[in-house]
């Protein structure tokens, strides 16, 4: 609804190479921020900068190839497995989106397909577990090589050894960007420089894990399973 306003005041700053995690419950804005970053949505006030300049002054397009997005939906289309890595970046030779495989974890389970690279996804690449959709996903990411990074991190659908690939390649993916994480387990952000605890479009609490667990608030709740995310 226009007359109501998801977030309030929300006020954040990312540094370059930093990794920005957000942990609440459903509703309570993360998703609404990074579509907010990435210009699915405009702003009806307030502001957004990109490297001092105003987000609603840069083309969408050109916003769109410095993020790298990875969401818990992966959209694949009908076409090979190298079509779909070259999806963000059509330039890109065999060989980086080879190393981009390797990178997210994706190269053994895509050589063991019946064409390895150049096998056919039919639809949105229904014969491959959802566990390989988001490790095609991940390498997807690494092959437009972009400075800023988006993660909706969920593989609550994904059996443990693969959750362990995908959450690998993610990490890998990530070093040296800087990323925005929606965390949907505590254990896979403890590391990030700033968390941020959305409730109902604000932010309750934010610091480091040390930090907030010792403020023995919100996220200490939920790091020792007192409440629950969803």
């Amino acid at each position: 609804m226009p007359d109501k306003p998801v977030l309030q005041d929300i006020s954040l700053y990312a540094q370059p190479g930093q990794k920005i995690a957000f942990v609440g419950a459903t509703g309570a804005g993360k998703t609404t921020i990074t579509n907010l970053i990435n210009r699915f949505y405009e702003i009806d006030r307030g502001q957004i900068c990109y490297d001092g300049i105003e987000i609603g002054q840069i083309k969408k397009a050109d916003l769109r190839r410095s993020l790298g997005i990875v969401l818990q939906d992966v959209n694949l289309f009908t076409g090979t497995v190298m079509e779909n890595l070259r999806y963000g970046n059509p330039d890109a030779s065999d060989e980086v989106c080879i190393q981009a495989a390797k990178l997210a974890n994706a190269h053994n389970f895509i050589m063991m397909l019946p064409d390895g690279y150049q096998t056919v996804l039919q639809g949105d690449g229904g014969g491959l577990s959802q566990g390989q959709r988001q490790l095609i996903s991940i390498a997807r990411a690494a092959v437009t090589d972009p400075p800023v990074m988006i993660l909706d991190e969920a593989t609550s659908s994904i059996d443990t050894r693969t959750e362990a690939l995908v959450q690998s390649g993610m990490d890998r993916l990530m070093e040296g960007r800087t990323v925005f994480v929606i965390a949907h387990r505590l254990s896979t952000i403890m590391n990030s420089d700033v968390i941020m605890v959305l409730d109902h479009g604000r932010i309750i609490e934010r610091g480091t894990h040390e930090s907030l667990l010792e403020k023995k608030g919100v996220y200490y709740h939920l790091y020792t399973g007192a409440f629950e995310l969803e």
